[in-house]
């Protein structure tokens, strides 16, 4: 076999969710901060997210994250963080999964029983905490970038559904959140793949109809992910939500990020305070435990400053190759598998 290309990665997932971990074979993208070498990843390197997440190495069900230093000074690592069909400026299944790749493997000395470090991501640092028993992760606390509300109790019309109502909301990247029950759903297992049709659907308007801009960022924009979920049933309280990942799947962890951003709206509308938690479950029963650390602004909007509390695991230790004649050095995609409307990009 000669190969042309090899990536390591350690396999990895944070309450379902796969979010494996690149750490040789990818050189560090130029820039100047974390978010322009996301952005120039994306631009000039994005056959390595290829290369990882489409067939046959990868799946729709799958992220990669790449480990380069961090500019700040202040934190131990930086990540860029690649999903199916985009770069996130941050994830919170996927910073558990990467706190506990770089602590488990040594990448960061671990420190028992609580390892307190600091990641940068393309949408500003992240503190972690992890408890940590005979070398193992026991869970990881990521206090995120700030969450706040775009706007609340928006309509667009999407087809086959008709006027729909939601509220706009940012967790590291912008949702859409929605009451599924008002759809005819209950938000279980069997529902996922009309769930999932439903969401990309949301999505598609959303992005279409909806103008988003991050006030300090105006490179970051558009709904990206829809939050199908069930009435809010009070904090500390179990509540079942599941997040359609572009291009048209469940996320099979509660989803971080989108915890953020529900604690956000919920925050806006007085629902829930400085202090309160949010559990929250997904459609295979994972959960991840919100909380409302502090109140702040951006960009002279409300905002909150929200962590969000969960296990990962390592699931492997991976050298992708490619072979020379290899036909498919991208990968390809079906959307028979890949999603609902079997899409790359956003």
């Amino acid at each position: 076999m000669k190969t042309c290309r090899a990536i390591s990665v350690v396999g990895c997932h944070a309450e379902g969710e796969i979010g494996d971990v690149i750490i040789g074979g990818v050189l560090p993208p130029a820039g100047a901060t974390l978010f322009e070498k996301m952005r120039i990843m994306e631009r000039d390197h994005d056959h390595v997210r290829r290369f990882l997440l489409c067939e046959p190495r990868g799946s729709v069900c799958r992220h990669v994250n790449l480990l380069l230093p961090a500019v700040q000074s202040d934190c131990q690592v930086g990540v860029i963080i690649m999903e199916p069909t985009e770069y996130v400026p941050s994830s919170g299944s996927n910073l558990i999964c990467v706190a506990t790749v770089i602590l488990e493997t040594g990448i960061v000395p671990m420190v028992e029983p609580e390892s307190r470090l600091m990641i940068e991501t393309p949408g500003g640092p992240v503190r972690v905490i992890a408890d940590c028993r005979d070398g193992k992760c026991t869970s990881v606390e990521i206090e995120n970038v700030p969450a706040f509300v775009d706007r609340l109790d928006a309509t667009i019309e999407v087809p086959g559904l008709g006027t729909i109502s939601l509220d706009v909301a940012y967790g590291g990247m912008f949702y859409a959140l929605v009451d599924a029950t008002r759809l005819g759903f209950q938000v279980s297992p069997d529902e996922a793949r009309d769930l999932a049709i439903t969401g990309e659907k949301i999505r598609v308007a959303a992005r279409e109809q909806l103008t988003v801009v991050h006030p300090e960022n105006p490179d970051i924009r558009g709904v990206t992910i829809v939050q199908l979920n069930r009435p809010f049933v009070g904090g500390g309280q179990v509540n079942r939500n599941t997040c359609i990942v572009a291009p048209g799947r469940s996320d099979r962890s509660p989803t971080g990020t989108g915890t953020c951003a529900r604690m956000a709206a919920l925050h806006a509308r007085g629902q829930m305070v400085k202090g309160d938690t949010l559990i929250h479950e997904s459609l295979i029963g994972s959960r991840f435990t919100g909380c409302i650390v502090k109140e702040v602004n951006v960009g002279g909007r409300p905002a909150i400053v929200p962590s969000i509390r969960g296990r990962a695991w390592i699931t492997g230790f991976h050298q992708y190759m490619l072979d020379v004649d290899d036909p498919y050095p991208e990968g390809y995609v079906l959307n028979d598998t890949w999603g609902v409307t079997g899409k790359l990009t956003q």
